[in-house]
């Protein structure tokens, strides 16, 4: 009898464990630009009513202080068209030089057919007059759908090696920190960065909110070779080993994930990562064998442009599918 009841006991505390665990997180990578217009109201609606864990986004702010959805300091020529729709042909201006009514003249809804940009994502489906939106109306649109499982990773686009293009990192995390907690969304945020300023601020600013420490080693872009993205923390101080030095910046801050661009991960990378706490969700990956190798090494979740791709994926490995929106 006694074995009996233990191994009930033993079988109602597995199944709450499984309950408790963490879900895969799906992210739909700048809203899933692969079939949106990247970074639009349009685009994260489609993500909510396919289905996704995490809204994938990116943070500039404007002239009038307000925080809005773009993934480049400067208006894009690739999608961005004027009010007499013109397409732009400079990356410029910059969004720091824009009130917030100047802005939303510009329409974002296509890509521009000259601009190689567009040539990438074959399946995206245009949306003419889309316009940049501020992040409070991500945050209305979420609550307008019902959504009330979606969470928002959002990156602050802060360049060290320009700091003119953008806001301080204090006042830029000040910014965005004020409409987060305005809308109540704090414990359904998680703040990314290439430049860690941003995500030590955090921690000492709001420290419920996850953060997430992106990084990339490619010949042309390496976040990791000095300290200018890293807050001044070398790789070589923790033996080249990217899960330490990324556990030794976040000190004793909770809910830390390591973000690396998918070339730069292996199988003994995740198990590093996650044995000293850390969740690992590497970016951008669009390709199905490279998400089914990854969910085999064990990943947290994964960054996509192809959302409706990584859910098929998902559903042939076995795992729970983030359930959509339809309102």
């Amino acid at each position: 009898m006694r074995a009996s009841r233990l191994a009930r006991w033993a079988l109602a505390w597995l199944a709450l464990a499984v309950l408790q665990a963490p879900a895969f997180d799906l992210q739909s990578h700048r809203g899933g630009r692969g079939l949106r217009p990247e970074n639009t109201l349009a685009s994260f609606e489609n993500a909510i009513r396919l289905g996704t864990t995490t809204l994938e986004m990116d943070i500039a702010i404007t002239a009038d202080g307000v925080p809005v959805i773009s993934h480049d300091p400067a208006l894009n020529p690739a999608f961005t068209r004027d009010a007499q729709g013109q397409w732009l042909t400079k990356n410029e201006p910059l969004i720091k030089s824009l009130t917030l009514a100047q802005l939303k003249t510009y329409d974002v809804g296509r890509f521009n057919p000259s601009h190689p940009y567009g040539r990438e994502f074959p399946e995206q489906q245009p949306r003419d007059a889309e316009r940049i939106p501020t992040l409070a109306e991500v945050f209305q649109l979420v609550k307008d759908m019902g959504a009330h499982d979606v969470h928002f990773d959002m990156e602050t686009k802060i360049n060290p090696e320009h700091p003119h293009s953008t806001l301080a990192p204090e006042a830029f995390v000040a910014v965005m920190l004020k409409v987060i907690r305005e809308a109540g969304m704090t414990d359904r945020v998680m703040v990314q960065s290439f430049d860690w300023r941003t995500l030590e601020l955090l921690h000492s600013m709001e420290p419920r909110i996850r953060t997430m420490y992106l990084t990339i080693q490619a010949p042309s872009f390496n976040t990791l070779k000095d300290g200018s993205w890293t807050a001044g923390h070398l790789l070589a101080d923790h033996g080249g080993s990217v899960p330490r030095l990324v556990r030794a910046c976040a000190g004793v801050a909770q809910g830390i994930i390591w973000a690396p661009n998918q070339n730069d991960l292996s199988a003994a990378l995740v198990q590093e990562a996650q044995g000293l706490g850390l969740q690992v969700i590497p970016w951008t990956v669009n390709q199905k064998p490279q998400m089914q190798r990854l969910i085999d090494w064990g990943v947290d979740g994964i960054i996509s442009d192809y959302p409706d791709r990584l859910r098929e994926v998902m559903a042939q490995k076995g795992l729970a599918l983030p359930q959509g929106v339809h309102p």
